[in-house]
């Protein structure tokens, strides 16, 4: 089992730090009041050429639309990481508490990587108070989702958070 996969944002020097330490180029960062969004390619993925992130703080949350490549596509419109994100200055710092979220609009939003969660938490690499945050984070993006008939653009706009896009 792994500790909880940390990355960075830096927004000044245009550069995002993957958990494995890797530097890669941003296209795009926005900021707003709540949130960062990035935009990116991605190198060396055979699943997917681009990336596209909204760090949601306030929320816990991380909004991602993946650009896959032929023959790798998911039935999914946005994927939610469940995690601490913060920002120190220009500097913004994602940690990653394993649950997941898959989000089909209209349709459903499933839970995925509660085993990870768990052999997290029971080998000591969530602490109780994180793991606490993650599964009222988790549960609370469920319910907004469902209240909104599984739209995420609805449910975020109805918390003031519109998200913007762009084509990859």
């Amino acid at each position: 089992m792994h500790p909880p996969k940390r990355e960075t944002f830096d927004v000044e020097a245009y550069t995002n730090t993957d958990p494995k330490g890797i530097v890669r180029a941003v296209d795009v960062y926005v900021e707003q009041p709540w949130g960062l969004y990035m935009a990116r390619p991605t190198p060396g993925r055979q699943q997917f050429h681009y990336l596209e992130s909204w760090l949601l703080p306030s929320l816990g949350l991380r909004a991602t639309i993946f650009h896959f490549n032929p023959g790798y596509e998911r039935v999914q419109d946005y994927y939610l990481d469940v995690g601490r994100f913060t920002r120190d200055g220009a500097v913004w710092t994602a940690e990653d508490h394993y649950l997941d979220l898959v989000v089909r609009t209209g349709l459903e939003a499933s839970m995925t990587d509660v085993d990870e969660f768990t052999a997290a938490v029971a080998g000591g690499l969530l602490d109780t108070e994180s793991a606490d945050e993650a599964l009222s984070t988790a549960f609370a993006a469920v319910d907004g989702l469902a209240r909104h008939d599984y739209d995420l653009d609805r449910w975020l706009a109805s918390r003031e958070m519109v998200l913007t896009w762009r084509s990859a």
